[in-house]
């Protein structure tokens, strides 16, 4: 069968009071930057944190009603997996969660808070998705994270709910891994609006789309890691292949650098948590779709905020570093009363702010009359840090390394 947009009309229906119809926010600096109408469609706010909802409790709502079984099994790197064990709580239905053994932590650790009972097994998700099928076959019911006609249909709901508050939207820009979102969407999209242009952005380290257009049909392709494992899906679709083959505009990729800098750019300027997936949008609309004649109302969708805090911790300093709004100095001092004191406050009238100093007086490769410095400055940006250390080697500093 065909998924058709009375199929998505009708989840919508259906999933009215148990999915949240998610904010679209206008976006002042993206709109600035690029000369239109920039909304964002923050579905990190969604229950559970991403789109995933939607297509699992969709899918679990019919499977309660047509009474298929008694106990579900889904395979995800952690959203799907949330979707799924939320939605199954709430439809009175035992689940079990396979995440490959990367997964993130947080994911797991929601997955069990929502109820469901979490299997760590294989490397990647398509390892998963075979454990899944194996308690498939000794009597769970297989919930596909994205190659299920009625999930496809349940995400859809999204695309509806973008044309309920932007109804002169001209192009829809959103994350790729199996395709689920970008079918249902397209498909909602298409059937009310046929002229509306639909860009997926998929990472470079996992083109699985890409693969499969190059080779007429889905095929696998490694699964790298990514900050973006919601999107690190080494095989698209059966359902949704053709579906995007047909209805999607074009296809862009996004390295590791483009994503990282756009979670800075989001957190920072927007003040939006979003995952690694949630920011590819935003990523390739600002990067290899630039240029593009994308037309004056563009969404770019946030499609989850579900990231580890650690990992959060780790992106953003190297995204600041790369922007030149961090800067680590090693600088070899003169080891007499004073110098440390002369090296601050040359910074401090340079306009740097010392976040973290060290003071090492016992390296074996310094001279007995000198110490070595180690500072974490931050400055306003690559400009800023060139006036930081032309002001330091004017002033005689030897500054040792920059990293």
């Amino acid at each position: 069968m065909a998924i058709k947009l009375a199929d998505i009309e009708s989840a919508q229906a259906r999933l009215r009071g148990m999915v949240l119809h998610t904010p679209l926010v206008y976006s002042h600096t993206l709109s600035r930057l690029n000369g239109r109408e920039v909304y964002l469609k923050l579905e990190n706010l969604q229950t559970t944190g991403s789109f995933k909802l939607r297509g699992a409790m969709n899918r679990l709502t019919l499977f309660k009603e047509r009474g298929e079984g008694d106990k579900v099994v889904a395979a995800s790197a952690g959203n799907h997996g949330q979707g799924v064990a939320y939605a199954a709580t709430v439809r009175g239905i035992p689940a079990a969660i396979i995440m490959p053994r990367g997964a993130s932590i947080s994911k797991q650790m929601a997955c069990q808070g929502y109820g469901a009972t979490v299997i760590l097994h294989g490397q990647d998700l398509s390892q998963a998705l075979e454990k899944a099928k194996e308690l498939a076959a000794a009597g769970y019911v297989f919930i596909h994270p994205y190659d299920d006609p009625e999930v496809i249909a349940g995400q859809g709901t999204l695309g509806l709910e973008i044309l309920a508050d932007l109804p002169e939207v001209d192009a829809v820009v959103l994350p790729i891994g199996g395709g689920g979102l970008a079918a249902g969407v397209s498909l909602a999209l298409k059937g009310r609006k046929p002229q509306v242009q639909v860009y997926g952005v998929q990472t470079l380290q996992v083109p699985s789309l890409q693969a499969a257009l190059a080779h007429g049909g889905p095929i696998p392709v490694p699964a790298r890691p990514t900050l973006a494992d919601g999107i690190q899906v080494p095989l698209v679709g059966n359902w949704t292949f053709p579906i995007l083959k047909e209805l999607l505009t074009e296809l862009a990729l996004v390295s590791e650098r483009e994503i990282a800098q756009t979670l800075l750019f989001l957190l920072e300027g927007k003040k939006i948590l979003a995952e690694g997936a949630g920011a590819a949008a935003t990523a390739g609309f600002q990067g290899p779709l630039q240029g593009r004649d994308l037309g004056p109302k563009v969404v770019l969708v946030v499609s989850g905020g579900n990231i580890d805090i650690p990992l959060l911790e780790r992106v953003v300093p190297r995204a600041l570093l790369e922007r030149g709004r961090l800067l680590n100095l090693r600088v070899a001092l003169s080891d007499r009363p004073g110098s440390l004191g002369g090296l601050t406050t040359l910074l401090g009238e340079v306009g740097a702010n010392i976040l973290h100093l060290f003071h090492d007086r016992l390296a074996r490769e310094l001279p007995l009359d000198f110490t070595r410095v180690e500072i974490n400055l931050e400055t306003r940006g690559l400009e800023h840090s060139q006036e930081v250390l032309r002001a330091l080697e004017a002033a005689g500093y030897q500054v040792e390394e920059k990293v």
